[in-house]
């Protein structure tokens, strides 16, 4: 057998009661940022077109929940709105090695396929623990700077088979129709970096895309439809057609061994997650030191090479941020905001702040370069170093190694809890919010998904 199909034999075997308790709190982990991400999303622009896309596509009020609105929808358009709600404000989680967001694919498509068939929340658990698996070796093997290079978006690359696999594990494919789903999957992987360049909202689509393809591979699959058996490794399969440099072995080394799960982070900040080691070095700087914003004469960063593309070039654009997805990608934006407001949360990313005086002036006291000695560590640490200038000549400096919410330096579930509050609370009411809450944390007893989800629609 090849790799994918030696994929597809794991993804077929691997049960809910092999799952250790570590590995099943931290789907509900996941799955609890997942639905407050998701739900504040839903009031993003970009989502609202989404939904009003969504709304001319359905037939009656069935199918599956659109988190945070009144809305359902059939099943494989909530994956997709799902998706691009979860992608929307850039405080979705993160595979680190992978340099990949495997929840707001592999959660959507698991929904949404859980509900149609009304699956039980063990099921779920199970295909969630296997489209992160796959996801996220797959965006290992082909390498996150290959993938950047050839102009390629891994979330939404990889992410359509992590979502054919968690559909196709929900509704009980077997070993050859999972390897077809996944063949299937193969041939709709796309998704084009080219949103940088006008700070467009198709990285936001990407997510949800993966999301619905996958699902669709799976069932496609389920009705005999068939995949190459190879997509995988095969002479034109997708570690040749995605990467000039894929490492083949990274698929499958450790199988069994371990969950990719566990090794994923949470944002605590709305921005790109090769932002946040710096302003997280920024921020421990200044909760350290006692002095003021205007003190600041010159701020220099270190970055990872690996994320240079994304938030620091081009230099013109990077200080120049014209949209929040701009901002979103924007190191002098990221730093700036952290320095004046010692925070980097949704309050911080939007239009006003684009505008201000203030904050055009605070970048242009950034300066940052790569750091080459930061990349030998990459990507098992995302480091980042930071040196601030104060005018009266104090000089401070720091390097962080795991940045808040990465596995090493994690956030507790009572700080995961107050970041769904605060997303959250201007769609649901307390009552709701405690609830979702409650059940997430013992979603192995769920019986109905299509019956839960109802918990996730709006009721303020």
């Amino acid at each position: 057998m090849g790799i994918t199909q030696d994929l597809a034999k794991y993804c077929g075997e691997l049960k809910f009661n092999q799952l250790s308790d570590e590995v099943i709190d931290r789907v509900k982990y996941f799955l609890f940022d997942f639905i407050g991400v998701a739900c504040r999303g839903s009031l993003e622009d970009s989502s609202q077109s989404m939904t009003r896309f969504i709304q001319e596509m359905r037939s009656g009020n069935r199918g599956g929940v659109l988190i945070g609105t009144k809305e359902r929808a059939p099943f494989i358009y909530s994956a997709l709105g799902n998706g691009v709600f979860g992608h929307a404000i850039e405080m979705d989680d993160v595979n680190n090695e992978s340099s990949l967001h495997p929840g707001v694919v592999v959660f959507p498509s698991a929904l949404a396929t859980g509900e149609m068939v009304k699956a039980n929340g063990k099921k779920l658990i199970e295909a969630v623990v296997l489209g992160y698996e796959i996801m996220v070796r797959l965006g290992k093997a082909i390498g996150p700077a290959n993938s950047y290079a050839r102009g390629f978006h891994p979330t939404a690359t990889c992410g359509t088979f992590g979502s054919s696999v968690a559909a196709a594990k929900i509704i009980g494919l077997n070993e050859g129709s999972i390897t077809s789903a996944m063949g299937i999957a193969g041939s709709q992987a796309g998704g084009s970096m080219e949103y940088l360049a006008q700070g467009a909202w198709t990285k936001r689509f990407h997510a949800g895309w993966a999301a619905h393809s996958g699902m669709i591979s799976a069932l496609l699959a389920k009705k005999g439809f068939r995949g190459p058996a190879s997509i995988i490794e095969g002479r034109d399969g997708f570690l040749h057609s995605y990467s000039n440099g894929a490492d083949a072995t990274k698929v499958l080394e450790g199988i069994g061994s371990g969950f990719e799960i566990l090794r994923t982070s949470v944002k605590p900040y709305a921005c790109c997650r090769y932002m946040q080691p710096p302003i997280d070095a920024i921020l421990k700087i200044m909760k350290e030191n006692n002095f003021k914003p205007e003190q600041v004469e010159k701020v220099n960063l270190g970055l990872l090479s690996a994320g240079a593309s994304l938030i620091a070039e081009p230099a013109g654009m990077k200080y120049r941020p014209q949209s929040i997805v701009d901002a979103q990608f924007s190191m002098p934006f990221g730093a700036a905001v952290a320095l004046l407001y010692k925070k980097a949360g949704l309050g911080e990313f939007r239009l006003s702040r684009i505008r201000s005086a203030e904050i055009k002036e605070m970048m242009q006291k950034v300066e940052y370069r790569v750091d080459t000695e930061l990349d030998r560590t990459f990507p098992g640490q995302w480091c980042a170093t930071a040196e601030i200038l104060l005018t009266n000549g104090m000089r401070y400096f720091t390097k962080v190694e795991y940045c808040k919410g990465d596995p090493e330096n994690p956030l507790s579930w009572d700080e995961l809890t107050e970041k769904f509050h605060d997303l959250s609370n201007r769609l649901w009411d307390k009552g709701r919010r405690t609830k979702i809450v409650d059940q997430v944390k013992n979603f192995e007893k769920i019986r109905d998904l299509k019956e839960w989800s109802s918990l996730l629609l709006r009721n303020r």
